[in-house]
């Protein structure tokens, strides 16, 4: 049986995607009360993709994670990484070990400033072999609308890699495979970071022509950093085989009206604190918690990301947000 842990718009997104496997059944751990009754009584999360609506009697709907270790052998991640560390306190490890794990997690996890999927060696030990992700360009909103999404599963090993394929394949959903899990990861959590520039950009009142400027910019750092990380990657950003799960999914971010991350830094723009910008949203952007780790990851590196150095300045220093401007300075040549 395959379980999910985690119930925002993403999880209930991919629950979709994996219901429509004619014979399946998803085994759920929904940590609010309220959204586990909804599930229950109506088959649909009223707080998040409310129009989809789910046959109840295909759902498991459990109120511990541990319930749905203990039931699966395949587990996808969907919980914002602010919380993950604590949701995996409550699991048996043992158990957790001789599951397959599906990461669709975008960020980095905030204790210990890693990708998770390295998270989850280092920390729980889980073979590589038994651990995948799944990337877009995607955004769970459209996924509900059934529109026509490309999907990418990536792991070490080909046969899980395969295997979580064709889980996600169906009708409005195109599936790929790759290798590279681990600079997928990284680049996920960047354009999180970048999408917060291109609010920035929007919430200062500039247009087009400077998103094209910063966008273009954030494909370059986002090169830079890669290459410094993950050194031994194939990626080559303009290759069409290669650039839906790393440029694919920075462009779907910045421009997307429903991206979290872009509407995170709109709001900063148009003179919103950090605090009172993330309570109105009442939804997690993941780009904040990335911004920080990435600037660890940065300094310890040496080196300069003047885009994302200056999200981070934003967010974490009280800084104006037209320092962001300072950034094509560097580009100029």
């Amino acid at each position: 049986m395959i379980g999910i842990l985690g119930s925002g718009s993403w999880a209930t997104a991919v629950a979709k995607i994996l219901l429509e496997q004619p014979d399946e059944k998803v085994c759920w751990y929904v940590r609010e009360p309220e959204i586990r009754r909804s599930l229950a009584n109506n088959g649909r999360n009223y707080r998040y993709l409310g129009e989809v609506a789910f046959n109840p009697s295909r759902l498991i709907i459990c109120r511990e994670a541990q319930e749905v270790v203990e039931q699966c052998d395949t587990i996808y991640l969907l919980i914002p990484t602010a919380f993950l560390h604590d949701v995996l306190q409550t699991v048996n490890v043992d158990r957790l070990r001789q599951c397959y794990i599906v990461s669709g997690i975008k960020g980095f996890v905030p204790e210990t400033d890693e990708i998770v999927t390295d998270y989850l060696q280092h920390v729980y030990q889980l073979p590589s072999q038994h651990l995948a992700i799944i990337s877009g360009p995607t955004h769970a909103e459209e996924v509900a609308r059934e529109r026509l999404t490309f999907i990418t599963a990536a792991s070490v090993n080909p046969e899980l890699a395969e295997r979580t394929r064709q889980q996600m394949r169906c009708r409005y959903i195109n599936a790929g495979v790759s290798d590279d899990m681990r600079g997928i990861q990284y680049a996920t959590a960047l354009k999180n970071i970048y999408a917060v520039a291109a609010g920035l950009v929007l919430g200062m009142g500039y247009g087009d022509n400077l998103m094209a400027v910063m966008v273009s910019n954030a494909i370059i750092e986002m090169r830079k950093f890669l290459s410094a990380i993950h050194p031994d990657n194939r990626l080559e950003l303009m290759r069409p085989h290669q650039v839906l799960p790393y440029v694919g999914d920075l462009l779907v971010t910045c421009y997307s009206q429903f991206s979290r991350n872009r509407t995170l830094g709109t709001m900063i723009g148009r003179g919103y604190s950090v605090k009172s910008a993330q309570l109105e949203m009442n939804m997690i952007a993941e780009g904040y918690y990335a911004a920080r780790s990435l600037e660890r990851i940065r300094t310890l590196l040496n080196l300069e990301m003047p885009v994302a150095q200056s999200v981070y300045l934003v967010l974490y220093e009280n800084a104006r947000p037209d320092v962001l401007l300072r950034a094509w300075q560097i580009y100029k040549g």
